[in-house]
């Protein structure tokens, strides 16, 4: 008889489908492991256009159904969690020599109703010699259309999902690699692997859910030894970030002659978010880079309305992420559906596995809900459906309550700068209270990295997100990274390193 412990559910991947599926089975009472070979959110889930949306364009593909679910969860998803999504207007200036303006207006009016639109407001016409958002394009863009989407903060939401559910009991391992998974009848061994140490570990469950995105295909042929009907297509989308070139808080999105869209986002104050782009990826979803092609695509669209010209140079910080998009045949990648497919396997007797295909940041808990009932018939001791109304940690006030707390936080803290109150208000939710208790001065917070970034910060992040490394925190934490200096950066990334030294020479 084994010794290893045993879970109701193992979960391969540390994305936001696997941090989402661990949360809710945790919070329907099973005992969850979830193992994560890198950092939580480092590849997809961090690589996104950050926005919770319906999906605008596909519309053209008739795909209403995923239209209606994603608006529905918009809303769900602003509600659980107001610090790291909150609202975001999109104005679509009107190009004459492409999609016609009764389309985009019929278009507009589906988006507005098909998903039962509560908290957001309506769409509308511009006038853009007269809206201020006309300002910043070009003279012959004098008509176009505003409508309302989302904006989230992708990593954090794969973190807080992840810190949820380790609340509820899920035991989380961040930097453990699934090395090996086999059934054993009713259960399955799984072989556990620290990528920090070597140290090899096993575990037991009754049933097992590949999570794992891009590399779903290889864990099951390589790691679990089987095979699959069912397939990924890998598309690469790539993103640049440069210095602001407009003066208001909403976003562009651009069509371009070749169909596909372009969005032009405000971000982190200072900058403005370029991309995405969609091509068919066969490298394999290891390092990936945005190639020059992209970089002068991505500023050929912006420059093509806007009167401040965008050229690769102007670039201060790009990223890339492989998309694990449900392999169904489109003749080409902007068509192929961001739809999910559940794949359940295992003859009577045997213990499950859930394979996830495809899938997007916007429908990632609907798709957790539907993988539970996948399920259900394994776990009939397990609790109901319970996260649609469930605030994600820190995300306990009002969608409307933001500035309120902000507030809040800059009386009880006056030694902190605005933007520095804003930014942790963002990012932790009312769990800014804890992180910064008992601190009466920018002293009592540590070490300055720079960017309003603390040793207290740097702590909890530690301890309660599982950061490890300088680029967990500068770039999926948070986005630092773009404030610190290089010498900075260095500092914490030294400072990081003498704490994980310090940790491990008192484990011994």
């Amino acid at each position: 008889m084994s010794n290893a412990p045993c879970y109701d559910i193992a979960i391969i991947g540390g994305g936001v489908n696997g941090c989402g599926i661990a949360r809710d089975a945790a919070g329907r009472g099973l005992s969850v492991l979830l193992a994560e070979k890198d950092d939580l959110a480092s590849g997809t889930s961090s690589a996104s256009t950050k926005l919770i949306h319906g999906g605008l364009r596909y519309l053209e593909h008739y795909e209403f159904r995923l239209v209606r679910e994603s608006l529905t969860e918009r809303e769900v998803l602003l509600a659980m969690a107001p610090h790291i999504v909150w609202p975001l207007r999109f104005v679509l200036p009107h190009h004459r020599a492409l999609r016609p303006a009764f389309l985009i207006r019929l278009g507009l009016l589906l988006y507005d109703h098909l998903g039962g639109r509560k908290l957001l407001p309506a769409s509308r016409s511009l006038d853009l010699r007269r809206d201020p958002a006309g300002a910043a394009l070009k003279p012959e863009f004098t008509r176009g259309f505003e409508y309302s989407d989302c904006w989230v903060e992708d990593a954090r939401l794969v973190v807080l999902n992840a810190a949820d559910a380790a609340q509820r009991g899920a035991d989380i391992r961040v930097r453990t690699e699934v090395t090996a998974a086999r059934r054993a009848g009713d259960r399955w061994r799984v072989e556990l692997t620290d990528s920090l140490t070597g140290q090899v570990s096993t575990a037991e469950a009754r049933c097992l859910v590949n999570a794992a995105g891009p590399w779903v295909a290889e864990v099951i042929a390589r790691t679990l030894g089987l095979n699959s009907k069912l397939g990924v297509r890998l598309v690469k989308g790539s993103h640049i970030v440069i210095k602001r070139i407009f003066d208001h808080d909403r976003a562009y999105i651009l069509q371009n002659a070749d169909r596909r869209i372009v969005f032009a986002i405000p971000y982190e104050r200072d900058f403005t978010l370029i991309g995405t782009t969609d091509i068919d990826f066969n490298a394999g979803p290891g390092e990936v880079e945005i190639s020059a092609e992209e970089t002068a695509y991505l500023c050929k669209v912006v420059s093509d309305y806007f009167k401040q010209p965008v050229v690769p140079e102007d670039v201060v910080w790009s990223y890339s992420g492989v998309r694990p998009l449900f392999d169904e045949g489109g003749t080409s990648a902007q068509e192929t559906t961001r739809d999910f497919v559940l794949e359940r396997s295992g003859e009577a007797g045997e213990a499950p596995l859930l394979n996830i295909f495809g899938g997007k940041i916007t429908t990632y808990r609907y798709l957790a809900e539907q993988a539970l009932k996948k399920l259900a018939d394994r776990f009939p001791e397990a609790g109901p459906a319970w996260t649609a109304g469930a605030g994600l940690p820190g995300g306990d006030f009002p969608v409307d309550g933001f500035e309120s707390l902000v507030g809040e936080i800059s009386t009880a803290h006056p030694y902190l700068a605005p933007g520095q109150a804003r930014r942790l208000c963002r990012a932790y939710g009312t769990r800014v209270r804890g992180l910064l208790e008992g601190a009466e001065s920018l002293a009592d917070l540590g070490i300055d990295f720079g960017g309003g970034l603390t040793q207290r910060e740097v702590e909890y992040l530690c301890r309660r997100e599982w950061a490890v490394r300088s680029e967990d925190i500068l770039w999926r934490r948070s986005k630092l990274g773009l404030r610190l200096s290089e010498v900075e950066k260095t500092r914490l990334a030294e400072w990081l390193q003498g704490r994980s030294r310090a940790q491990a020479r008192a484990a011994k």
